[in-house]
């Protein structure tokens, strides 16, 4: 094969690249992603340790791939349900905080490195997760979980 040839199969291989990636991150997050919120809830039972749902899934990967409207709406209407019905809890017991700190460290990991388009997702579980007048225990229990939740979520 010549230089031209050579130049010719480079340039293709530059286009179908990206093409192959977008192709990828375009897939729906998985149905477990849209499970009912108690079923997440349970899941995070097992925070700090790696949470997965059902199928093996991270809750990170139901946030990064959750890119289509549709995606986004049902994705975030799910872990919002979670994270209403663990903030509650969450301001007198420390394991309701722990996994909440979890859920919220698993979404921030999940959309950062989606170019901003789930920034609105993380700002309303990060405010559905808000713990004012939280005892202490609780507040630190968040802060582990939340860290656990972004390096394993």
């Amino acid at each position: 094969m010549g230089r031209r040839g050579a130049r010719a199969l480079m340039a293709i291989a530059a286009l179908a690249a990206p093409a192959a990636g977008c192709r990828e991150s375009t897939r729906p997050p998985p149905a477990a992603c849209t499970a009912r919120p108690e079923t997440i809830a349970a899941a995070l039972g097992g925070a700090p340790a790696r949470v997965r749902l059902a199928g093996g899934v991270a809750l990170s990967e139901c946030v990064s791939r959750a890119r289509a409207d549709a995606d986004l709406q049902s994705v975030g209407s799910v872990l919002t349900g979670v994270a209403d019905g663990l903030r509650t809890r969450a301001l007198a017991h420390a394991d309701a905080a722990l996994r909440l700190g979890y859920l919220v460290g698993a979404v921030e990991r999940g959309g950062s490195h989606t170019n901003g388009i789930h920034a609105e997702l993380i700002r309303r579980v990060e405010q559905d997760a808000a713990l004012p007048g939280a005892r202490a225990a609780a507040v630190a229990a968040f802060g582990r979980g939340r860290q656990a939740g972004r390096l394993y979520g």
